[in-house]
């Protein structure tokens, strides 16, 4: 879940028309050789010797974390009153944050190939890993919280979070159990003009349950199993419809920045901030703000940061900002944390894979996308599409994501190419079997019906 956006001097534009709105997403075009590539992922926080959550305050705590990390390795504190919320590099390359129920995100740096992002990636455990052993915090990667319950979880000490709680309870079963419960690993991509922002879009929502089901790995909650390969993308089927979902209209002819600012500004709204602090929106509309008759601001228009907030708080499988955000993939362990953008830049960042992608999906109505929306949750790689499963789509995905990779030609370490970083998903179709179903093989073998076990055996 994004933080809210950056104070600058552009970020204090005020916003007149519904013009600017549509150029502010389409500045974010690039010519294909400034495309670049942003992996976040998020993790679950554990006390070493009791397995409980690691709470905010404490000898041994996430604050204790954050400073740790800050001290050590030389990154900025963000701070909201006197809470250490988040963490920035100098540099301004990524940073560090807190999901509500201290679920501990790194937000990569745009960087120019797999290899970058994994090494990315690498540091970031290395260093977490190092402040953690000293504090007795380890670090557990999954879709879903596996055994904590909600009134376990404990509640960061950020303010938006307390209106969207509350909220999430008037809009869907799920939204705590999203907030507090879940952790995802994403990359961000960006589109070179809108024609590509369309086809990109398109092709990454219908194939986005295919990249679900292959990182499904959230089968337990509250101590057992939980009925789902992947929770965590249940959770979005009920946390709050009218932000979330599969956005049939990308579909449909005339799609275009317009349309997609046409749908955010009646998405309903959480919230503003002003002078650090934030004002409880939830529910208004910022088309109504963009009129001047937002009742908390009356008279008062938006800036470019307030707009730039509100499309962090839209939650579709694809999210379009100045990039697209690919939403759709449970949290795991370090091989799956870098095979995720392999997946997605080896099918969108080479053109002929992205038109075969594009032909593989086109013919796909609105009701068969949204059925193996529905279906992928339980049962993943066995969810069908017509005649097909999301198994033997999965392998003509990775076949074309793997072209793509080695066309662009970028060797790492030993020589290897980005498209190594798929074997472990090439492993899953090969098996047909996801990370969730060997958790569970695992929970109903060797482990005995004790999930605890998964802290031993999956930590970072």
């Amino acid at each position: 879940m994004s933080g809210p956006t950056p104070d600058t001097p552009k970020a204090r534009l005020p916003i007149e028309t519904r013009a600017q709105l549509i150029e502010e997403l389409a500045s974010g075009c690039k010519p294909k050789a400034a495309w670049r590539i942003g992996t976040e992922h998020e993790k679950f926080p554990f006390l070493t010797d009791t397995l409980e959550p690691v709470p905010y305050h404490g000898s041994r705590s996430i604050k204790a974390l954050l400073e740790g990390l800050r001290d050590r390795f030389g990154w900025t504190g963000v701070y909201e009153g006197d809470n250490i919320i988040a963490l920035s590099d100098p540099n301004g390359l990524g940073n560090v944050s807190l999901e509500p129920g201290g679920q501990f995100e790194l937000s990569g740096a745009p960087l120019a190939s797999v290899h970058e992002t994994c090494e990315e990636v690498h540091e970031h455990l290395s260093q977490v890993r190092e402040v953690g052993d000293r504090l007795g915090i380890g670090f557990l990667g999954l879709g879903a919280s596996p055994l904590w319950s909600r009134a376990e979880t404990p509640v960061m000490p950020k303010g938006r979070y307390g209106i969207m709680a509350p909220y999430m309870d008037r809009v869907g079963r799920y939204g705590r159990d999203m907030m507090f419960r879940t952790c995802t690993v994403q990359v961000n991509l960006d589109f070179s003009s809108e024609l590509d922002m369309v086809q990109k879009l398109r092709v990454s929502l219908a194939l986005q349950p295919v990249a679900t089901a292959l990182f499904a790995n959230s089968p337990f909650l509250d101590g057992k199993p939980n009925g789902y390969l992947s929770f965590r993308s249940e959770v979005w089927r009920d946390t709050d419809n009218a932000r979330a979902g599969m956005l049939p209209f990308v579909f449909e002819h005339g799609m275009s920045f317009e349309r997609y600012v046409d749908y955010a500004l009646d998405v309903p709204m959480y919230f503003i901030m002003r002078d650090g602090k934030y004002i409880n929106t939830a529910g208004e509309s910022f088309r109504s703000f963009l009129q001047g008759r937002l009742p908390q601001l009356p008279g008062e228009k938006p800036v470019i940061k307030d707009w730039a907030d509100h499309l962090t708080t839209i939650f579709p499988e694809v999210r379009l900002k100045k990039y697209l955000e690919m939403r759709g993939a449970d949290s795991g362990p370090w091989r799956r944390l870098c095979a995720l953008p392999a997946l997605w830049v080896g099918l969108l960042y080479h053109q002929p894979s992205l038109d075969a992608a594009w032909d593989l999906v086109k013919s796909w109505t609105a009701e068969e996308r949204q059925a193996l929306r529905d279906d992928v949750p339980r049962q993943a790689l066995n969810a069908r599409i017509g005649s097909r499963t999301v198994r033997e789509i999965s392998a003509e995905v990775l076949r074309l994501s793997r072209a793509g990779l080695d066309a662009r030609g970028l060797s790492g370490c030993k020589g290897r190419m980005e498209s190594a970083f798929l074997d472990t998903l090439d492993e899953t179709v090969a098996t047909g079997k996801t990370a969730g179903e060997n958790l569970l093989a695992l929970y109903h073998g060797s482990w005995q019906g004790d999930v605890r076990r998964v802290f031993r055996d999956f930590a970072y």
